[in-house]
């Protein structure tokens, strides 16, 4: 499986665990903390595979970044977190990054 794909794969799994994290309640409810568990395991094997064929600045960049920007869009989606002038700009300033990364890789 292509590295692009992988990474993709990883981004996806780590905002579920990272979602799932929210909804364990501070990990006091099972069925959410063990998703969590297999969510961030899942997101870190398939890091790891990433790391084999990707620079790990970038790759581990745009893991981070992407996942950061998804969370923060979930977080105002889901349980209405608020959305400021300056958390909007500072969103498209990591996905400005992330895309950067993306177009200055030599891959």
């Amino acid at each position: 499986m292509s590295a692009g794909i992988l990474l993709a794969l990883a981004i996806v799994t780590e905002v579920f665990g990272t979602v799932m994290l929210r909804l364990s309640d501070g990990m006091s409810k099972l069925p959410p903390t063990v998703a969590m568990v297999v969510g961030y395991v899942v997101s870190i094997g398939l890091l790891a595979q990433v790391l084999k064929q990707l620079d790990i600045g970038f790759a581990y960049a745009v893991w981070a970044g992407a996942g950061t920007a998804l969370i923060a869009a979930i977080g105002v989606a889901a349980w209405d977190e608020p959305i400021t002038g300056l958390k909007a700009v500072s969103l498209v300033a990591v996905i400005a990054g992330v895309v950067g990364l993306n177009l200055s890789s030599a891959h």
